[in-house]
């Protein structure tokens, strides 16, 4: 009798363990399948992706002209304002001047059609992909009253995607950078870049040497050179965006005269 019930104890604990091990790789595989679609579930349709946004504070509302894409006053006021610091975004400043739809997700405050934002600082938050200027920020309400609200909730969860930067007649513009001093060191930094292109690499042609030469990305969106080619200087940007990356050339030169605060006119349209 004995050893039949240590039998039966013997496979009644088999089955229980059996059980235990279906349980348990239920549970883990519950788990992967929730952390495999968790970014899923973060991205709805259209390519939004979830995140959050806050704001930062600014005498005029405007953006901040000391930003790290280095774009001075231009930072401070493209887009009327509307613009934002990022984090994961900036990489390596080669996402300044990169523009976003940003929308928050509470019904009754956030308008459906949410902020257009353009890319002007580095900045890190509390778990937050945009640090927003307050005249971008505002954008996100429905209406004074609603962006009032949200400005009390001073973080929110939203969902965002990159859109094309619209500049109307704008061509891509090059400004040559304060610091710079002619005939030893220019900088530049680049505007109105259009579309969802960015310029991951400038170069200027060195005449005696026939030949193009890098220039080096300072920080942000500004690139300089030491001792730059005398007379006339040609550039060209490669860019990349919409799955592809080339070369395009500048159709203007910097003229040999140049001098800290000069734009020029490429006459690259890019949208």
């Amino acid at each position: 009798m004995f050893l039949a019930f240590h039998s039966q104890l013997l496979t009644f604990l088999s089955c229980l363990s059996f059980k235990m091990k279906v349980i348990s790789f239920k549970h883990h595989f519950s788990l992967l399948c929730v952390t495999l679609l968790l970014p899923v579930l973060c991205t709805s349709q259209d390519s939004f992706t979830c995140s959050r946004a806050t704001y930062y504070g600014s005498p005029d509302c405007y953006g901040n002209p000391r930003g790290a894409c280095g774009f001075g006053d231009y930072g401070k006021t493209v887009n009327d304002g509307n613009v934002a610091g990022v984090s994961w975004l900036w990489r390596n400043g080669s996402g300044c001047g990169a523009c976003y739809q940003v929308r928050c997700k509470i019904a009754q405050l956030c308008d459906e059609y949410g902020a257009y934002v353009v890319v002007t600082d580095y900045g890190e938050g509390d778990r937050t992909d945009f640090i927003m200027s307050p005249r971008g920020y505002s954008k996100l309400g429905r209406n004074e009253d609603a962006s009032a609200e949200l400005f009390k909730y001073g973080v929110v969860d939203v969902e965002y995607r990159r859109v094309p930067c619209r500049y109307g007649s704008n061509n891509l513009l090059v400004q040559v950078h304060d610091r710079s001093k002619n005939p030893h060191y220019l900088a530049i930094l680049i505007l109105y870049v259009g579309g969802t292109y960015d310029v991951t690499a400038v170069q200027l042609w060195q005449e005696d040497c026939q030949e193009w030469r890098a220039m080096r990305r300072a920080f942000g969106t500004v690139f300089d050179a030491e001792n730059p080619p005398r007379g006339d200087i040609k550039l060209r940007f490669q860019l990349s965006g919409n799955a592809e990356q080339y070369w395009v050339q500048s159709k203007n030169v910097i003229s040999s005269d140049w001098e800290a605060g000069a734009v020029y006119d490429s006459e690259i349209q890019l949208s």
